[in-house]
């Protein structure tokens, strides 16, 4: 029996696993640095380097700041590299930033259809992300696979943060399943480490974020191109589960 066949629910990341990071996220990282210097341009770019993003190409390093920082620690980046703001007033700016930007983000597939297939294999589904609980809803709304979810947990929600195990112990509690029957999906090693800090039973690994291959082969069972690979990789049906 592999691995997989073991796995009654799936917590997934939001930004760089079921959205394209650098089509959806990249363009963000402009405008949050462009609000953070107040439009000085120098210091923009500053931000964005020390952010892990490189302000010409737009290549944003793995495991970074800006690939894998909830809202608070890209603030108190951006502050500590000489953004004019407090910490708590950057942040409240870039929540309603990363919120309205769920209008403009590109999906990595159909994920409706994707989310629906999962659900009628009889799979728990679940978003764990560094974004804020706001934004992940909007996203899931966007894309119609809200009403797939049993799950939601952003860095503001109260289960901690990345790479903490509490995002996937409160998925545990919201669907009664253990640790060792969860996978955990991501693009960075803030989720792989994660799920193994949380004991899951499989750590999954995309590569549609700001990871390769080389940086997340040490903490992931699977690395995929993208979660559309999910598919194939599971069971049509999911190992019994307990009842809601």
């Amino acid at each position: 029996m592999t691995k997989a066949a073991t796995i009654s629910g799936i917590l997934f990341d939001k930004d760089g696993t079921l959205l394209d990071y650098a089509r959806s996220w990249v363009p963000v990282n402009y405008e949050l640095a462009r609000v953070a210097a107040l439009g000085d341009e120098d210091l923009a770019r500053k931000l964005l380097v020390a952010g892990g993003m490189d302000p010409d190409t737009g290549h944003v390093m793995p495991d970074s700041l800006l690939a894998a920082g909830n809202t608070v620690e890209i603030a108190e980046g951006f502050v500590a590299a000489g953004a004019p703001f407090t910490v708590e007033a950057l942040t409240i700016h870039f929540d309603g930033l990363f919120a309205n930007s769920a209008q403009l983000a590109v999906a990595v597939t159909d994920l409706a259809d994707f989310f629906a297939t999962m659900h009628a294999r009889g799979y728990w589904l679940g978003v764990a992300s560094s974004d804020n609980e706001a934004s992940i809803r909007a996203t899931a709304k966007r894309f119609g696979f809200e009403n797939y979810l049993h799950y939601v947990a952003g860095y503001d929600s109260g289960f901690g943060i990345k790479p903490e195990a509490g995002m996937v112990l409160g998925f545990c509690a919201a669907t009664g399943l253990e640790p060792h029957q969860v996978a955990v999906v991501g693009d960075n090693n803030h989720d792989m480490h994660m799920g193994r800090n949380a004991g899951a039973g499989l750590t999954v690994a995309v590569l549609t974020g700001t990871g390769s291959r080389e940086s997340l082969a040490d903490a992931s069972d699977y690395c995929l191109n993208d979660i559309t690979e999910l598919v194939p990789l599971f069971p049509e049906a999911a190992a019994a589960r307990p009842a809601a």
